[in-house]
């Protein structure tokens, strides 16, 4: 008899919001090559879509599973006053000392971020499954150096049209020695999983769909987005619509199923109720453009015409005043970076 799959949700929203959106990224590269594949500029319009909507907001989304969430507010209270305090106390000291190695803690802070969130989903998809110990080792490795070889490639190859934030933010040494262990053992991992997942369907004669999915899609996301194409394009869509969407959709599944607990406080049922969807959306949307236009009047005034309201009053502001800035603007994502290897631990109930 065929094992049901484990999804967090329906289906279809596991589907099209959590497994899909690294294989439709990639589709979208391929199909408009001019536009994407090895394009050092990014247009205002897929700025607004990419940045905006889903690389911003997705960290706003955190809001609905800490602040307000009662519950687990109450649960994480010290953390959740805490971390932002610290942020911005440490974050200040660092761009004190050097702006550009405030941007390359929070760059590697983010990367750490963005591997674990696969991980993350990945255990999560395997939740019910009784199996030897060799497959979840296979399964670990595979998703870590899913993401891992093509951030290598990044260090020891170098030559990227792209950055994480600004430029000389990761620490590049070129190695071509290196960069070849490195891919070999790319190379070896690849032809393991796929042992392993024969091995997997022969004796159990089944398939852990979501599972699959996820980390054939973290395999697809980054390497195709860091390694195979050189685009800053290319590379955000990869890399930001593989992780913000099927963020945003953990939090919308998982808040479906909190707002019916009264334990959840009064705010989880408006945001997630009949047509809840508007303003669930509608609020992280609002918090991103305010936050984007705070960082581009202040800081990289690089849309003026996007955040024409905040450009009303020209600053210039020199470093010691930057030091307060930056980090404040960046308290959110840094928040949303460390509280997130919290929350989604079980808790007592």
């Amino acid at each position: 008899m065929e094992k049901p799959q484990p999804w967090l949700g329906k289906p279809l929203t596991d589907i099209f919001f959590i497994l899909a959106p690294p294989f439709l990224s990639l589709a979208v590269v391929v199909c408009f090559p001019a536009i994407f594949q090895n394009n050092a500029h990014m247009p205002d319009a897929w700025w607004v879509v990419l940045i905006l909507l889903i690389d911003v907001a997705h960290v706003y989304s955190t809001l609905y599973r800490t602040y307000l969430n009662k519950q687990l507010y109450n649960r994480f209270k010290p953390l959740l006053i805490g971390i932002p305090v610290l942020a911005l106390m440490v974050g200040s000291g660092i761009y004190l000392l050097s702006g550009l190695w405030f941007w390359r803690v929070l760059a590697y802070l983010a990367v750490y971020h963005f591997v674990r969130q696969q991980y993350g989903f990945m255990r999560l998809y395997s939740r019910f499954e009784k199996t030897p110990a060799w497959y979840r080792q296979v399964d670990q490795f595979v998703i870590y150096y899913a993401a891992i070889y093509p951030l290598l490639y990044w260090h020891l190859h170098g030559g990227r049209n792209f950055n994480w934030f600004v430029e000389n933010e990761f620490l590049i040494t070129a190695s071509r020695p290196a960069l070849n262990v490195a891919t070999a053992v790319y190379c070896a991992m690849l032809v393991v999983y796929v042992f392993k997942e024969v091995h997997y369907w022969l004796h159990f004669r089944s398939i852990n769909v979501p599972r699959v999915g996820v980390i054939t899609g973290t395999l697809v996301s980054w390497y195709f987005g860091i390694v195979y194409f050189n685009g800053d394009l290319a590379f955000t869509l990869l890399n930001v619509v593989s992780h913000g969407i099927p963020y945003m959709a953990l939090i919308w599944i998982f808040g479906q199923k909190e707002s019916a607990r009264p334990e959840s406080g009064r705010w989880l049922p408006l945001f997630f109720g009949q047509y809840g969807v508007v303003l669930f959306l509608g609020l992280i949307f609002l918090l991103a453009w305010f936050e984007e236009g705070l960082w581009d009047w202040t800081v990289w005034q690089e849309h003026p015409n996007l955040f024409s309201l905040f450009h009303q009053f020209p600053v210039a502001l020199g470093k010691p005043a930057l030091a307060l800035i930056v980090p404040l603007l960046a308290v959110p994502q840094i928040t949303h970076y460390v509280i997130d290897g919290f929350i989604w631990k079980k808790g007592q109930h």
